[in-house]
């Protein structure tokens, strides 16, 4: 299993070494462990958690990469909202040792998970917000990602308050991306792309799209 996410990454253009792959599998282990407790997954297996949802986070994760690298960002500010059972959340952290890592998720025992994964894992860069975005915080993140809050234009306000000017909001996108729904520049932004991927687990066509914050 450690081998297929290493191979899965590098062909995405995302450096991840063993160690790092090994710390992926046993997070969904972990989510296995607890899954009928807490409802976090509807997978069969830990494998079906690695190509459906870790491999997500990976092909998130390399987008992030490369753009940090374009921008010059050593150190980015990273968050996930509407983080769950922090699928994208904590691919990002291990797979990218470099960044901080917020998780946003407003259900309490899902962030207990979070937390208890965390310290289980012994990952440095992650820690966990119970809240629910757009309800009086304010966070200036370098890039954010979404998979699971809700409708893109019915979140896409909210998220992108949260991303600095310069920065980047990444929405998970299916079959067909909601985009043509979106006013992004009424969000002070704009459309970069829409990435269209796909995961080794099938043939599905996947998207991510992202808006980039209008510089101040």
């Amino acid at each position: 299993m450690q081998k297929r996410l290493v191979d899965f990454a590098a062909k995405i253009g995302l450096p991840l070494s063993l160690d790092q792959a090994g710390r992926l599998v046993q997070y969904a282990r972990l989510v296995w462990q607890k899954k009928d407790f807490l409802n976090l997954t509807s997978a069969s297996g830990v494998e079906e958690i690695l190509s459906r949802h870790i491999c997500d986070g990976l092909t998130v994760a390399a987008k992030i990469y490369a753009m940090a690298k374009i921008k010059g960002w050593t150190h980015p500010l990273l968050a996930d909202a509407g983080a769950g059972a922090g699928y994208i959340g904590m691919t990002l952290a291990v797979s990218l040792p470099q960044a901080e890592v917020t998780l946003i998720e407003s259900i309490e025992k899902r962030c207990a998970f979070m937390n208890w994964a965390i310290l289980n894992l012994g990952i440095k860069n992650a820690k966990v917000k119970n809240l629910r975005l757009g309800q009086g915080t304010k966070f200036a993140f370098d890039f954010l990602t979404e998979r699971a809050m809700g409708q893109l234009p019915d979140i896409l306000e909210a998220c992108l308050d949260a991303v600095k000017p310069g920065g980047v909001f990444i929405a998970f996108q299916g079959e067909h991306p909601q985009t043509n729904a979106c006013d992004a520049a009424r969000c002070k932004a704009a459309l970069l792309g829409i990435d269209d991927y796909q995961l080794y687990c099938d043939d599905k066509k996947r998207h991510l799209a992202l808006f980039g914050k209008h510089e101040v």
